[in-house]
């Protein structure tokens, strides 16, 4: 398996979007994203390389594998 490591906001978006999350709403310079399975809000900061600990609690949050997150980091 590989290992976690900081990506660019728009990637973090194509994942998110493509495991079910839907824009709600953006302040300042971060996304707000709803789930059906997440209890919270997904964030995803705007950021160039966005930190493994924010994609890693984000996952946690919409209850994504990181086979799902590499399956879909592949995806064009």
């Amino acid at each position: 398996m590989s290992k976690l490591s900081p990506t660019h906001w728009k990637t973090q978006v194509r994942i998110f979007e493509k495991y079910g999350c839907v824009f709600v709403r953006q302040r300042g310079p971060h996304l707000i994203y709803d789930h059906p399975k997440a209890r919270r809000p997904v964030v995803i900061p705007k950021y160039d390389e966005v930190p493994v600990t924010i994609i890693r609690t984000n996952m946690r949050t919409v209850g994504m594998t990181r086979g799902e997150y590499f399956r879909m980091l592949q995806d064009p």
